[in-house]
This record gives C-alpha cells, sequence and structure tokens, in this order.
C-alpha cells in the first residue's frame, strides 16, 4: 500500500469519538522515503483546519530546527499519534490512542525509516511507555517495533514545549543537532 492510498482510508475513519469533533484527519506529510520520521501526539486547531500536522507557531519552530540541520519537511516525514483533534487540545484519551494507533503503524512499514523521533512526553511514552522525556530526550534507543524489527528512537521535546519554556529551545537545538551523526552511524553499520 501507499501513503496516497492510507491517506484516503484514513480520511473516512470512524473508529473513535474523535471522528465527531474534528474538521479535517491530519494523515501527516512528506517523503514517502524519508530517513527520519517526526511524530507528535495530535493535531491542534490550526493543523484540524489546514488538514496538515506542525502548521502553528509549534510547526514554525519545527521548520527552524530542521532548517538548522539542512533539512526541509520535504526530506522527512511528520505525523502524530492521533490524526483527530481532541476537543480542546485536550490529551488523545487511552483508546482514541489505541483507536489510530494501526494507522500510524502502517505508517511507518510504508515509509521504513532509519530514525523515528518522538517529539514529546505523550508520542514517546507510545512507544516507549516506561520513558521520562526528562530522562530519554538526546538519546538514542534500538528498540523492537514488529514487523520491522528494532528501530532507532531518538526523542525530543515537543516543539511546543519550548514555546512555553525558553529554557528547552536550547536543549531541542542541541538534541536535533545530533540526528544527523546518528544517520550517519546506522548508515555505517548497515
Amino acid at each position: 500500500m501507499k501513503l496516497r492510498e492510507l491517506d484516503k482510508k484514513m480520511k473516512e475513519c470512524q473508529a473513535c469519538e474523535l471522528a465527531k469533533t474534528r474538521t479535517m484527519v491530519v494523515p501527516g506529510e512528506g517523503s514517502s522515503r524519508a530517513e527520519i520520521m517526526f511524530i507528535g501526539e495530535g493535531p491542534g486547531k490550526n493543523e484540524d483546519l489546514q488538514g496538515r500536522p506542525f502548521v502553528g507557531a509549534a510547526g514554525k519552530f519545527l521548520d527552524e530546527l530542521l532548517g538548522q540541520i539542512n533539512l526541509k519537511r520535504e526530506d522527512i516525514y511528520i505525523a502524530n499519534v492521533v490524526k483527530c483533534r481532541p476537543p480542546n487540545n485536550r490529551d488523545p484519551k487511552p483508546e482514541e490512542a489505541k483507536a489510530c494507533w494501526p494507522w500510524l503503524e502502517q505508517q511507518i512499514q510504508i515509509i521504513k525509516p532509519k530514525i523515528i523521533v518522538p517529539l514529546g512526553r505523550h508520542s514517546l511514552q507510545r512507544f516507549i511507555p516506561e520513558a521520562i522525556i526528562s530522562q530519554y530526550h538526546g538519546r538514542a534507543l534500538r528498540k523492537e517495533f514488529k514487523p520491522l524489527g528494532k528501530l532507532v528512537f531518538f526523542p525530543c521535546y515537543h516543539p511546543a514545549a519550548a514555546l512555553y519554556n525558553g529554557s528547552l529551545r536550547t536543549i531541542l537545538e542541541e538534541d536535533f543537532r545530533k540526528i544527523p551523526k546518528i544517520i550517519e552511524l546506522i548508515e555505517k553499520e548497515e
């Protein structure tokens, strides 16, 4: 299956309560051959209106971070754990995340990224439940992800967190600078 086909199916999804309150499904965007896949928690108001991930202030900061490591959105893939906006930007309920999980798994299977960057604690804990973002950010971890085998995860703070807490900005910039080096190491191993 291709990403376009998967996106089309996602847009028809009625698997959870979020389908009743969304304006648009936000499947994700970027290269279907991306080496790096960024995964946030869920769409916000702007994303819900435009059907695109990370288009608000956090998205602008993400674009800036990508630019600092010579990447553009077209070079990567950006998705969220849930594909529909939770009302009032609340955290997705466990049953909503569970309903969306097969979509994210299929995206990962199609793209086959070399590295997955969970953005923020909510996204990180979907992949590594015991992980605490303050302890795991900026560290590459290998974890089994069936059916693809072991994948490399590189948790980072969510760009929105740096908008609320300025001290995280420098940490995020430092963590992002490690991403190209991790890709190099993975390529040497292959």
